[in-house]
């Protein structure tokens, strides 16, 4: 079996899997016949486009990437509860900041993986994606800590490129 073929193959079995999972139809006729249709065209779009490859289909990266989506989780999870104490003041002090942060060198799927991670925490979104950085919009002045933003960049490049995190 050739590599893209059994790159298709994973990716064909994973997207179904998922698709089980997050819908909840393990079996009703029309509505799993139309997410099986979506799965199929999925692949038929990527293979058409030629993008079924190891970068596409990064499964050797797969257990890099649960420990970042459960540190991920972890952190939005403390962002939520930032957010609402925010909210929930009497005082409602916010002083919103739009901030720059610097990207370390790493691959597109790094740079995504930090960019889509800053705009899933809560307080923050990624405004603007730059050469050298990202300008980010932070809800109050303590959404803003450089630090941190710096560590989870480190994390999305070891779970995108390898590496410790």
């Amino acid at each position: 079996m050739g590599r893209g073929l059994l790159y298709g193959v994973i990716l064909t079995l994973v997207l179904a899997v998922l698709w089980l999972l997050l819908s909840g139809m393990w079996w009703h006729g029309i509505i799993t016949g139309l997410g099986a249709a979506s799965v199929i065209m999925s692949i038929y779009m990527t293979a058409r486009f030629g993008l079924i490859d190891g970068e596409t289909v990064p499964f050797k990266s797969i257990l890099r990437f649960a420990r970042y989506w459960l540190w991920l989780g972890g952190e939005i999870f403390k962002a939520n509860i930032e957010v609402v104490k925010l909210a929930l003041s009497p005082k409602l002090n916010i002083k919103p900041v739009i901030t720059h942060v610097g990207v370390s060198e790493g691959s597109d799927l790094a740079r995504t993986t930090y960019a889509n991670s800053i705009t899933l925490t809560p307080g923050t979104v990624t405004v603007e994606v730059e050469e050298g950085g990202f300008l980010i919009h932070a809800l109050d002045e303590s959404f803003a800590d450089t630090e941190a933003f710096i560590d989870m960049g480190k994390r999305a490049t070891a779970a995108a490129d390898g590496g410790a995190s």
